[in-house]
């Protein structure tokens, strides 16, 4: 979760694609009709014509079919300053914007974002991730991150990335299980992608981080973790991560948050839904009356899927992001060596209608008060599958498996064993509970307090996939 890995959209004018550019491509797929028709708002008439009894070199024009914004008011204004941003961006473009960039401007807008500028995690926060569960959650990734390292060759060298790492919760929890292994840890240089100035504070807090100021010219400052003795830096995107070296990069609830376009099948074909703003103000959902550049990745996603699994639906989800991000891993994996772990919620194939958004722990409507709620949507691993590998023939892809699996034969039964022989009443009681969070399946039965507070298990809600440098072979435990 962002986490930002986001390449923001330039500033400018919202371009459509034009249909006689698009539909000789859309013509080939046969299971599929796209929107073409021209703007029902705009009237027929021309929009340029003579007067009568005016010189022949005057014109008018006719402007009744261009957006007209409401009349300016000095009445103070109940919108926050992102409402106002979104407004403004569609106010500027004359039109509205996609589901997509409503998305990224909502989590990730450098002044307003969700991400941004607070803690949004754990029980005083939006939502709960699996690290702040328990830490065996962190632990059972440092075990399949060494196992990896081990299938390497046990490189002297290796980047260890995390993309989006939220508190630095998973990445602590696995530095501390792994800190016994020196091996391992000394080869390790970490690398966190994050865009939240907020979260790399409590991220170095996480790691226990001291910096070391370097006196020569040129050379910024560098963190080492008391954890594991391990030296830390902090990027904004993956790119910026040094390449030559063989990497592990850690993907948990990341590809959630990247944003998705969505689609509506309707009786001119599959329309994009997009935003716009009503009379009175307020958001509200419009579908496209013409293609937009992401029907290309629409039908990229669609070539890939069996015709019946399409034709069933009337909405799809499709995440460009996440197409060219797991593009970029896989080039970088199939070149350096090293392997990428997805961990997140989602399905084995297409996607219809997942977008969510969840304010203290309750779902909200996506357009109420942007800004205040997470947004995030359903993994296509199936796209993830197979963007990676037409990137590059390299790589292997394995899973996705439940993430009951994945942690089950890692060893979570006998690590909570472990714990449970020396511990508190109360503190076997939390770990019972994490461990159930973490692998169950729906509420746990043994829980004998509040209803409301009952642990729902996410053991088969999440899955897990692995892609990794066909040299290594098969990882653990995807064999």
């Amino acid at each position: 979760m962002l986490r930002k890995l986001l390449f923001r959209q330039a500033p400018g004018a919202y371009r459509f694609l034009s249909t006689q550019s698009t539909l000789p491509l859309l013509s080939k797929c046969s299971v599929f009709s796209y929107c073409s028709s021209s703007r029902p708002e705009i009237p027929p008439s021309n929009s340029i014509e003579h007067l009568e009894d005016q010189p022949t070199n005057t014109i008018s024009i006719d402007r009744s079919g261009l957006y007209s914004p409401p009349e300016h008011s000095h009445e103070p204004s109940s919108d926050s300053e992102l409402v106002k941003h979104l407004k403004g961006i569609i106010k500027f473009r004359g039109g509205p914007i996609s589901v997509a960039e409503y998305m990224e401007e909502v989590l990730t807008n450098p002044k307003a974002g969700f991400y941004i500028n607070r803690d949004v995690f754990g029980a005083e926060g939006d939502f709960i991730t699996s690290p702040e569960v328990s830490q065996m959650f962190g632990e059972m990734v440092g075990v399949w991150a060494m196992c990896l390292w081990e299938q390497m060759g046990q490189p002297k060298r290796v980047n260890l990335v995390e993309l989006g790492p939220g508190r630095g919760t998973l990445m602590a929890d696995l530095l501390r299980g792994a800190s016994k292994f020196k091996n391992f840890t000394e080869s390790l240089h970490i690398h966190m992608v994050e865009c939240s100035p907020a979260l790399l504070k409590l991220q170095h807090q996480s790691l226990k981080c001291m910096d070391e100021e370097n006196t020569s010219e040129g050379v910024d400052k560098r963190s080492l973790s008391t954890l594991a003795g391990t030296p830390v830096s902090w990027h904004a995107t993956l790119e910026q991560v040094p390449f030559g070296l063989p990497t592990i990069i850690i993907a948990h609830e990341f590809y959630d948050a990247l944003p998705v376009h969505q689609f509506q099948r309707g009786s001119r074909g599959w329309c994009e839904k997009m935003i716009d703003v009503t009379e009175d103000s307020s958001f509200h959902f419009v579908l496209s009356p013409q293609p937009t550049p992401a029907t290309l990745y629409l039908m990229k996603r669609c070539k890939w899927a069996v015709p019946k699994e399409v034709e069933k639906l009337n909405q799809i989800e499709v995440c460009p992001k996440a197409m060219d991000l797991t593009s970029t891993l896989a080039k970088r994996i199939g070149v350096d060596g090293g392997g990428a772990l997805i961990i997140d919620y989602g399905l084995n194939g297409v996607v219809s209608d997942s977008l969510q958004a969840i304010r203290k722990h309750k779902f909200v409507n996506i357009l109420d008060n942007p800004g205040s709620a997470d947004l995030s949507a359903y993994v296509d691993f199936a796209s993830i599958k197979h963007s990676a590998e037409e990137a590059s023939d390299d790589v292997s892809v394995h899973g996705p498996i439940t993430q009951s699996q994945f942690l089950g034969s890692l060893g979570i039964n006998f690590r909570v064993e472990a714990l449970l022989q020396n511990c508190t009443d109360e503190q076997a009681e939390a770990l019972r509970t994490g461990y159930w969070r973490l692998v169950g399946d729906g509420e746990a039965p043994f829980w004998e307090g509040p209803e409301e507070q009952v642990p729902i298990g996410m053991g088969t809600r999440y899955m897990a996939m692995a892609i990794v440098n066909k040299k290594q072979g098969i990882p653990i435990p995807f064999q």
